[in-house]
């Protein structure tokens, strides 16, 4: 889907131009959003690197461990489904944390990893189950404490106060987080109230054949 998108908007604007004669305008475009993405690229890695490595450092200091153990009773509320101790909740505590320093490029590797732990439990693999979503919607809204992908990409743009957006994001991201969480809850018991009642079980049919036939063999007899 995304990669029609992308084909649609270069067609388009091909087609555009060459009916408007700015094919010239076209080509320049084209080569400096090429070289601006390399440029931009090149200011991430170091930003990404550094906080990778700070992230590094704390996870052998047990400072990741430590934060683990605060949010494990927000993940254990969210995702009441998995079960305590299971590889999937390591992997969205990573996925949080991550999120939590605005390192969307680093969080990415850990939500897929907790995806295809939560899809190990999924009894119905064509379905994403209650859990997977509630995934899906806190790393899109996720809280964050500090923006560093958008901190380095006002800094490789030349802005005077690259870190001026840290207020705005925390209280946009908060309540986008929220947001997402009462969204989740309301589909969750939405989902339960559509669920069809559970066919009885074998044991009671079985009872009560043989209370329909017990008279029966007993006139018989």
């Amino acid at each position: 889907m995304i990669n029609g998108i992308w084909l649609g908007m270069i067609v388009i604007g091909f087609l555009f131009a060459a009916v408007n004669g700015r094919m010239d305008e076209f080509t320049a475009a084209v080569f400096d959003g090429a070289k601006n993405g390399v440029t931009v690229s090149f200011g991430l890695i170091s930003v990404l690197v550094f906080w990778l490595g700070i992230m590094r450092i704390a996870e052998d200091a047990g400072l990741l461990k430590k934060i683990a153990k605060v949010l494990g009773p927000v993940v254990a509320f969210l995702f009441p489904d998995v079960p305590k101790g299971h590889p999937a909740i390591g992997y969205i505590l990573s996925n949080m944390s991550a999120n939590l320093l605005g390192l969307g490029n680093a969080a990415t590797p850990m939500g897929i990893k907790a995806m295809q732990e939560l899809q190990s439990l999924n009894p119905d693999k064509d379905t994403a189950t209650p859990a997977m979503c509630t995934l899906l919607a806190l790393n899109t809204a996720s809280i964050t404490l500090i923006p560093a992908t958008l901190i380095a990409i006002r800094l490789n743009y030349g802005s005077t106060d690259p870190a001026g957006i840290v207020g705005t994001t925390l209280a946009a991201t908060a309540v986008a987080t929220l947001a997402a969480i009462v969204a989740d809850r309301m589909f969750r018991r939405l989902t339960l109230m559509r669920k069809p009642p559970k066919p009885p079980a074998q044991g009671t049919n079985k009872s009560i054949r043989g209370s329909r036939t017990l008279p029966h063999s007993s006139l018989k007899g």
